[in-house]
């Protein structure tokens, strides 16, 4: 490993990373080990459930690099660790990041080290620590791999979950910006000319180009959720990711009960039906595997949801009545368009 390069890159992210810091002040301790990131839960918790998530961003990864566009790339990575830990209800606390490369190219780990806190920034939490790897027998110079870690902390009394879900409840969804950072294997196939990717004119069918569609960052639900933590109503949160909704609304299912959807309720992102058509891929398949305009989906007590959803607009966020938990009585967890997926 060049350790000069190593050095340099370090100095360059110092500020960025800084920049996270504010999110908790007073809890990132100094004095200790520096070989690990210190956080001092303080006492604004009375009974704490620490709640970690790691993941990736997958080969969303590969369009970044083939485009040369990397300064978002780590919005995605912080969206995907801490979507999934705000499902219990938890607070995110701090982020931790791994990069992997063939050799180290400084200006390009730098913008995704940018991302990475700005993501930190939009979640609230702090980019405590990380690792750099130079893998050059591993991985070929320009390549680099992305894995993330989001600890979070929430009150044991307030935790979400299935148990809570009950038939009736009513689902609220919380749109998407496009698909995220999911599917992105099935993206390529169908798009599988490159040079699609690379102009900046309006694609046919959508608003945009399509770099610029297919590089949309995964939104973060931070501020949405912290908005209705620890109200009554709200049940168990399902974060759609790789399965669709089929499979990650059944995550928050308890046995016996279905999820019913109506996608007529939500708008769909034009990206989708222009997957659906270029591909061709079945609809079906299409809520397999993306999220299909919803990022979230939550299970609320139907007396609550009108309350929930006001709550959340003055928040900023915009969320619509997609379905209702049934009890079960055919097929699949998740009915869509009548069809049990």
């Amino acid at each position: 490993m060049d350790v000069s390069a190593g050095e340099s890159f370090v100095e360059k992210i110092v500020s960025a990373v800084n920049a996270t810091h504010g999110a908790h002040p007073n809890r990132i301790l100094s004095g200790g080990s520096d070989f690990a990131g210190l956080f001092h839960l303080g006492d604004s918790f009375e009974d704490p459930v620490l709640v970690s998530g790691a993941d990736g961003v997958g080969t969303k990864l590969k369009i970044a690099q083939q485009l040369g566009r990397h300064k978002t790339i780590g919005i995605d990575l912080v969206a995907m660790c801490v979507n999934d830990i705000l499902t219990s209800g938890a607070k995110p606390l701090f982020f931790l990041d791994y990069i992997a490369s063939g050799k180290l190219e400084g200006e390009v780990l730098v913008d995704v080290v940018a991302g990475v806190a700005e993501g930190c920034k939009m979640a609230g939490c702090t980019l405590l620590g990380g690792e750099t790897a130079e893998m050059p027998d591993f991985y070929e110079t320009g390549v680099y791999d992305l894995a993330g870690f989001a600890v979070g902390a929430v009150e044991r009394k307030g935790m979400l979950g299935k148990s809570l879900v009950k038939i009736s409840d009513s689902l609220i969804g919380l749109p998407s910006t496009g698909i995220h950072s999911n599917g992105y294997s099935l993206v390529r196939r169908v798009f599988n000319d490159p040079s699609q990717w690379t102009g900046n004119n309006v694609f046919p069918g959508l608003d945009t180009s399509l770099k610029d569609a297919l590089l949309e960052p995964t939104l973060i639900y931070a501020d949405a959720v912290r908005a209705i933590a620890g109200h009554s109503g709200v049940h168990a949160i399902a974060h759609i990711t790789g399965g669709g909704l089929p499979g990650n609304v059944n995550r928050i299912l308890p046995e016996g009960h279905q999820a019913v959807f109506h996608p007529e309720s939500w708008p769909e992102p034009k990206i989708f039906s222009l997957l659906s058509r270029s591909g061709p891929v079945e609809r079906s398949e299409m809520f397999r595997t993306f999220n299909m305009g919803l990022g979230l989906v939550i299970a609320v007590d139907p007396s609550a949801s009108k309350e929930l959803m006001e709550v959340l607009k003055k928040a900023g966020h915009s969320s619509l009545l997609v379905g209702e938990v049934c009890p079960k009585v055919e097929g699949g967890e998740v009915i869509i368009d009548g069809v049990a997926l």
